[in-house]
């Protein structure tokens, strides 16, 4: 979604003149909530995309701020809304636990918010602090991240409030229905 809906248009059909899809194939597409408008989402709908994918990492403000990454719930909840409507069959989101200024109440919220959102399959992932590799990260305080116990406690309650929400362990990190095919693979 970094590029122009028409942009896109063109790349699908350049590699479906190189490539033919199964008729009933899945076709999944990552985007950025905070780059994707309506016409992007109608552009990939009309190439026949029908999975779509987004990392939300955290709904808190306080969160989304030191790790700049500013993407307000609503703006979230009218992608997956929108691609719904244009007949995405499954939605995927990603969150990450260990953030800065992260706690068990505050990721419990972002969760609260996720659970409404009526996403397919959940990935959660552990947030790696290597600002010694990473080279943006040498703007997070380090005093700010999540002590190694606060983590675990965010892992153990997500873990179980994804299960009582009705999505399936399938392992590591990720969540899903029961009716997803990769529940059912499970």
């Amino acid at each position: 979604t970094f590029f122009p809906p028409d942009v896109l248009r063109r790349l699908f059909e350049s590699v479906g003149e190189r490539f033919t899809f199964a008729p009933f194939a899945e076709i999944g597409v990552e985007v950025d909530p905070r780059e994707t408008t309506d016409a992007h989402l109608e552009a990939l709908a009309a190439c026949g995309f029908n999975r779509l994918s987004m990392g939300i990492q955290d709904f808190d403000p306080r969160v989304q701020a030191a790790v700049h990454r500013i993407q307000p719930e609503a703006m979230t909840r009218h992608v997956i809304e929108k691609a719904r409507s244009l007949g995405f069959e499954s939605v995927n989101v990603d969150l990450i636990y260990g953030l800065p200024h992260q706690t068990l109440a505050s990721f419990e919220k972002t969760i609260d918010a996720v659970e409404t959102l009526g996403a397919d399959r959940i990935a959660l992932f552990n947030f790696a602090y290597l600002p010694e590799m990473i080279r943006h990260q040498k703007t997070i305080d380090p005093a700010a991240m999540p002590g190694p116990d606060e983590k675990l406690r965010i892992l153990q309650m997500a873990i179980a409030r994804f299960g009582a929400a009705g999505y399936e362990f399938i392992g590591l990190d990720h969540f899903a229905l029961p009716d997803d095919p990769l529940a059912i693979a499970a």
